[in-house]
């Protein structure tokens, strides 16, 4: 897809993953709207960074988890644009606790969790279906996580949340082809305030841990996050998948030498 001329939503842009993914946008040309649910300084923010880039940019507060905000803010995206042609499922949340602790897991927790970062992206895509399907070649992104495949994260909620979000691609995908593609991005730790806030004290020492282990020698950063997602975009004929993004971290250990 040629990035000129198109309009993009993504949700939860006012930092981290999305705000990288808006300006990656904007730079290609593309409108974005700026989703945030809490944090309206910072999305007015990145919405004035994307104008700067030449492009239309709108700022649209909504939690994913409600239906009818969803659908209030892709008709907003389309009367504003003109059209919708990308949907970048980012918004996300979660609680650390501890895996031991299965006590510590509460209703509210899971409630939470899965409105916003399974129920959300769903929400989200039935809302933009119409618009994305207007121009027969619309895009759908979802941001998962290595969570998913691992089993391991913040907490045993966001891990499931996530798992969820990794069907929930490939049953989008069947349903909404060919005129919308669907494809997830898996990102591994991502450096930045998510997860120095969630791990504090032990937020370096993880990170340090992370690089090591990884192939490549080092985390993500929210732009190389962006980079996927809109390489997913821009592929035509990819859809139903789901790309790690974590420098080779789950694949292991650098192998040196042979088996015998």
């Amino acid at each position: 897809m040629n990035l000129q001329g198109k309009a993009a939503i993504v949700t939860g842009s006012s930092r981290g993953v999305g705000r990288a993914t808006a300006l990656a946008l904007a730079r290609g040309g593309c409108s974005v709207l700026v989703n945030y649910s809490q944090s309206r300084a910072e999305a007015e923010a990145v919405a004035a960074e994307v104008r700067a880039l030449g492009v239309k940019s709108l700022c649209f507060q909504a939690s994913v988890a409600d239906d009818a905000a969803c659908r209030a803010m892709m008709a907003a995206a389309a009367k504003e644009f003109g059209r919708l042609d990308i949907l970048v499922n980012n918004a996300g949340t979660t609680r650390f606790i501890n895996f031991q602790d299965l006590d510590a897991v509460t209703d509210d927790d899971w409630n939470r969790i899965l409105a916003t970062n399974l129920k959300g992206p769903f929400h989200c895509a039935r809302a933009a279906r119409p618009f994305l399907e207007a121009h027969g070649d619309g895009v759908i992104v979802n941001v998962a996580s290595v969570a998913a495949f691992a089993g391991a994260g913040s907490s045993i909620p966001y891990c499931a949340s996530k798992a969820g979000v990794v069907n929930l691609t490939l049953s989008l995908a069947r349903t909404l082809a060919p005129k919308i593609r669907v494809n997830a991005v898996a990102p591994g730790f991502i450096a930045g305030e998510w997860l120095k806030k969630g791990l504090g004290a032990d937020y370096e020492a993880a990170k340090q841990a992370k690089a090591a282990h990884a192939l490549l020698g080092k985390v993500c950063q929210p732009e190389d996050v962006a980079a996927a997602i809109l390489a997913l975009i821009s592929t035509d004929l990819v859809t139903g998948q789901t790309v790690v993004c974590d420098g080779g971290f789950s694949l292991g250990p650098k192998v040196t030498h042979g088996i015998k």
